[in-house]
């Protein structure tokens, strides 16, 4: 974000969403069926769920689907005469994979 690099932020702050998503849990998990509204129950931190801790291994093959969606799309919006779509999203898709490398 400091060096400005509007395609890395866009890349990073979608695949960080994706990554919050699949740490949530499922809804079935926290809801009350059946329960009476004065036996529910009530105050600060009553409605906040643990969150699952994902693997390296799982986080890596979520930010790996990201960049390739992004590829896969890309391709679509060439065949399209999108180029300038299909760019960003290459470019998006190759600072996910530089990522990668890195880790």
């Amino acid at each position: 974000m400091r060096a400005r690099d509007k395609v890395a932020v866009s890349a990073l702050r979608s695949t960080l969403a994706v990554l919050d998503n699949a740490e949530a849990v499922p809804v079935g998990a926290a809801e009350l069926h059946g329960v009476a509204i004065e036996a529910a129950p009530v105050g600060v931190g009553t409605t906040e769920a643990a969150r699952r801790e994902l693997s390296e291994q799982h986080i890596t093959d979520l930010v790996r689907a990201e960049a390739e969606e992004r590829l896969t799309v890309a391709a679509q919006f060439s065949a399209h005469a999108q180029a300038d779509r299909a760019k960003l999203l290459r470019e998006e898709a190759a600072v996910l994979l530089r990522l990668l490398d890195h880790a």
